[in-house]
């Protein structure tokens, strides 16, 4: 069995992140691991060319996870051999006021992905069924409904050509304790540590059960949830890999014909 499929959320499912090992690792060892992804992003390079190429499809990446559970790191080891011609990352952060005066979706559908590209997305749209309902930042009827309106986009960005992947990097609350404590001394990392990702360890089990229900609610075939086990950092980038490469090689991907005949091109001395 392929390692994300282990990771997969099977539609309809009743699942509870409190239930999932953060720190297994089926199916894979650290050395043989650490080995293969080099290869691996070396490849999804290449897949990354052709869907450039191939232009019918895109593909939007979702990374979410609690603070310091490596979204940013994915994205350097991941995505280490892909040329940026092809692909964009997008951090969302705080609504500005434009953005909060139209639907929660209006700044999302604007940050996705054209056909032949691939985005993305370090925190996502569902930030506004996840710290939203921990903070109650809106009423429990607002919040609610979003489940069903992101499923309903999710469908329409994929009935456009859009292929959708969405991994939640499920961290422990003592290994994200390691990480914030090294963040605190890294000179490199601390300039932009903020006091509040601490605070926010405070309601840890109010976001496993916001994220728990968004994961359960708003896994489908067009956009399926993967909940990787993140404490190893090395496994959540295999997964991570190998569920991309997998997704991208489905579309069978080719570049267009030349318009014009190579045969009958002379390129002068």
């Amino acid at each position: 069995m392929a390692l994300f499929s282990r990771c997969r959320v099977d539609p309809g499912s009743d699942i509870s992140l409190d239930d999932l090992d953060p720190g297994a690792t089926p199916g894979a060892s650290r050395e043989n691991g650490e080995q293969a992804l080099p290869e691996l992003s070396r490849k999804l390079g290449t897949l990354v060319q052709q869907l450039w190429a191939d232009q019918r499809y895109a593909l939007l990446v979702i990374l979410q996870g609690m603070d310091a559970s490596g979204k940013d790191g994915t994205v350097r080891k991941v995505f280490s051999g892909v040329n940026p011609l092809g692909c964009r990352v997008f951090s969302f952060k705080r609504p500005t006021p434009e953005e909060l005066g139209h639907d929660f979706l209006w700044r999302v559908h604007a940050r996705c992905p054209r056909r032949g590209e691939v985005v993305v997305f370090n925190r996502s749209h569902y930030e506004d069924v996840g710290i939203v309902r921990v903070h109650d930042l809106v009423p429990k009827k607002v919040w609610s409904a979003r489940f069903d309106q992101i499923n309903d986009f999710e469908r329409l960005l994929h009935a456009s050509g859009t292929r959708i992947l969405k991994f939640f990097l499920h961290i422990s609350r003592a290994e994200q304790k390691e990480r914030l404590l090294e963040r605190i001394h890294d000179p490199l990392k601390a300039w932009k540590m903020e006091l509040g990702d601490i605070e926010e360890r405070a309601h840890w089990s109010s976001y496993m059960q916001a994220y728990s229900e968004a994961i359960s609610r708003c896994s489908t075939d067009h956009a399926p949830w993967l909940v990787v086990p993140a404490d190893k950092k090395w496994y959540r980038n295999l997964v991570v890999a190998q569920a991309i490469i997998h997704e991208l090689e489905s579309l069978d991907l080719r570049p267009p014909p030349p318009h014009f005949d190579p045969a009958a091109v002379h390129v002068p001395d």
